[in-house]
């Protein structure tokens, strides 16, 4: 099925890094999300019954043709973790943010696992992102929410966009 222009998709780019392309809408700025984010995300799958659902935050670089998530933090000893619930730090996410924007990174949304195939954000998982978005101190249009499944990417990854108010959940 071919693609309508201007609607959202991802395309894995096979080199010998791996780097993830999501063009959003009609928009100038595509979103890249880096071979070190994609590795984090695989080491963190949930592959078997024992693993618990790990999450963490965003980071990326702006410029004028995309935004480059190049670093996930997570998950931290401090997290509250169980098969199918993940709870942050919040202390760490305000210092990891601390941390990361001396580097010239800047917190742009939250990842955690699920403990399926092809996950869908959870309700939960929508209150909190919009929750972020409207208490965060910030100049973007809106805050990434990844979900890592167990399948390989791109399938196995949910990827969505809020603005405090609604979300638009690029695939999944």
């Amino acid at each position: 099925m071919a693609q309508e222009p201007g609607m959202p998709h991802m395309q894995l780019e096979t080199s010998s890094e791996q780097t993830l392309r999501i063009r959003v809408g009609n928009s100038a700025q595509g979103l890249v999300i880096k071979p070190a984010v994609l590795n984090h995300f695989r080491k963190h799958q949930q592959r078997t019954c024992f693993h618990r659902e790990a999450g963490g935050q965003l980071f990326a670089r702006f410029s004028s043709v995309e935004v480059a998530v190049e670093a996930a933090t997570g998950p931290r000893k401090s997290d509250h973790r169980t098969r199918t619930s993940y709870v942050p730090d919040p202390r760490r996410e305000q210092q990891e943010i601390n941390d990361c924007h001396k580097k010239g990174l800047h917190y742009v949304g939250d990842w955690h696992s699920h403990p399926e195939p092809r996950p869908r954000p959870s309700r939960n998982d929508s209150e909190s992102i919009r929750d972020s978005f409207r208490k965060s101190k910030h100049h973007l249009n809106g805050l990434l929410l990844i979900i890592v499944g167990t399948d390989s990417f791109p399938s196995g990854l949910s990827v969505s966009l809020c603005d405090g108010r609604s979300e638009l959940i690029i695939n999944g």
